[in-house]
């Protein structure tokens, strides 16, 4: 039986909100089913989120759609309706908690959303049982739960997975990220990385005020959790004649070989990227055997994981909206570049199962005089140490973190890269 807590406060949203409601009603599916079953209808917990001024309307949607003792969720409302005596096919009515306390500093948003975010922790708070997804729609959405359960049945739900589809507008995609799920049409997220969210997500709606509606600040919650950019294993380089050489002041040639040394290392991880925010106001972020770089002030992980624009596109272009991909513009001033570390050694332990990557920074570039607490140009290596997974392609990715482990005065950095 699924379950919820015989007590108060639950809480859901999307592009409506919602709040919470004394009410205990359980929702009866069959219990004690092993965690590795395949994904059924009754695994599947819907948050839908509405207003109390719409409902009356909206509902007549649901309706078309909902199945009686079949499907299980909750509709969030961000105040009180009247319901009807008569048996209707309909979910169980829910009221948002208050979100007062948080600020909201988009313009051109509404302050409501963070409401509609905050759907998933409270649906988790809610203690239900043998869950495997959440599934977030607005109350004008229409769902084909059949056809949600043949797609869903198809992931390892006691994996980390944040599913769902982005725009059909180039712009949109550009301007909120082709990483995020458009709330509307539904989002689900694996019940393990909805616990996980539940636990930062307050946090995460603290640190990010200016982000404009729900879905993207659900997306940058995960992005937390989730694997950052590339999120593919590296399989391929083509036009080698026509890029420069990837490593600099080496022959393409030389340079493919120099990237073979930790491809010999650890195949899965080459060019895997990890993010990490350091307290000297530093963010490094490290593509796993290829190069470091140190930013000397702090970026949002969001930002950091998208990839700087420093390639031309097939016609030699630098504009963003002929990509089909999130990208950021390069700064021309010096001090707001990245240092920039290349590898140039590395070894494994077999003891430890352990490797080593050494990043070295190019000398004679052009070094950045602004006072700072600690300059970055005074270092000239990063050892990056990290631990092997072969079996890192068989899984759900899970983000990578950097931990700074050492800074030595003769100008050296210790980094420690593992699961965050």
């Amino acid at each position: 039986m699924i379950s919820q807590r015989p007590s108060t406060t639950i809480t859901i949203a999307s592009n409506n909100y919602v709040q919470v409601a004394n009410l205990t009603k359980d929702i009866m599916v069959p219990s004690q089913e092993p965690v590795d079953q395949k994904t059924q209808l009754h695994h599947i917990v819907f948050g839908i989120a509405s207003t109390a001024n719409l409902w009356n309307h909206r509902k007549e949607y649901i309706k078309l759609w909902w199945k009686h003792n079949q499907t299980h969720g909750f509709v969030w409302l961000d105040g009180p309706v009247s319901v009807s005596t008569t048996t209707e096919s309909l979910p169980v009515i829910k009221i948002s908690s208050p979100t007062s306390r948080f600020s909201y500093s988009n313009n051109q948003g509404n302050c409501s959303v963070i409401r509609l975010s905050r759907i998933v922790s409270e649906t988790v708070r809610l203690e239900l049982e043998n869950i495997q997804w959440i599934v977030l729609g607005d109350d004008d959405t229409f769902f084909l739960p059949e056809n949600l359960v043949r797609v869903l049945s198809k992931y390892v739900h006691s994996q980390f997975y944040y599913l769902g589809s982005n725009s059909e507008s180039h712009k949109q995609n550009i301007f909120f990220s082709y990483n995020m799920a458009y709330g509307g049409g539904g989002v689900a997220i694996s019940y393990p990385l909805a616990k996980a969210l539940e636990r930062t997500q307050d946090h995460c709606i603290e640190r990010y005020p200016e982000l404009y509606g729900s879905d993207d600040r659900i997306q940058a919650y995960s992005s937390g959790l989730l694997s950052s950019h590339p999120v593919s294993p590296f399989l391929s380089i083509h036009h080698l004649d026509l890029i420069y050489p990837i490593f600099p002041s080496m022959t393409r040639v030389d340079a493919i070989k120099r990237l073979l040394l930790a491809k010999d290392l650890d195949s899965a991880a080459l060019m895997q990227q990890s993010c990490y925010v350091h307290s000297q106001n530093w963010s490094i972020a490290i593509s796993w055997g290829y190069l470091a770089k140190i930013y000397r002030k702090i970026i949002p992980i969001r930002e950091l994981e998208t990839p700087e624009r420093t390639f031309f596109d097939w016609y030699r272009g630098y504009k963003p909206l002929g990509l089909p991909f999130n990208s950021r513009s390069v700064s021309r001033n010096i001090c707001d570049k990245p240092v920039v570390f290349f590898m140039s050694k590395g070894e494994c332990n077999d003891s430890t199962k352990q490797t080593v990557t050494v990043y070295s920074r190019i000398l004679g570039s052009e070094i950045c005089k602004r006072k700072m607490t600690l300059n970055p140009f005074l270092f000239h290596t990063i050892s990056v140490f990290k631990e092997l997974d072969p079996n890192l392609w068989d899984k759900q990715r899970r983000r990578n973190c950097c931990r700074v482990m050492e800074m030595k005065k003769s100008g050296s950095v210790y980094v420690k890269v593992g699961k965050c």
